[in-house]
């Protein structure tokens, strides 16, 4: 008599209740996939792929900051060597080399 029947008609169907639970989390991962974790994956596979196309001659960075050019590029083995300057070379980690110098062509040098 004083009981209604209004509990039950807040209640949604159990499937569809549980795909509008879900659905902010995969939009929420899939946002973090495609503007974080994508990007990142792929600047790692460039710099895998840079690093084993390090040959001798090549001007590099160093995670220091320190700028030479490889002497020394021993397949199998993690070190490189680095002459930073006149007869002065420094064994180098692979992973501690950020980045290629590559040369700038004479007609695109600014005066």
């Amino acid at each position: 008599m004083f009981i209604s029947p209004a509990y039950a008609q807040g209640a949604e169907g159990g499937a569809a209740g549980m795909v509008m639970q879900l659905a902010p989390l995969l939009l929420i991962f899939g946002v973090f996939y495609f503007l974080l974790i994508r990007p990142q994956q792929k600047k790692q596979k460039e710099h895998r792929e840079m690093m084993a196309g390090l040959k001798r001659g090549d001007r590099v960075i160093t995670a220091g900051g320190i700028i030479g050019k490889v002497t020394t590029v021993k397949d199998g083995v993690d070190e490189v060597e680095v002459e930073i300057a006149k007869d002065v070379r420094v064994s180098v980690l692979r992973a501690t080399i950020s980045d290629i110098l590559r040369p700038v062509p004479a007609n695109d040098a600014k005066p």
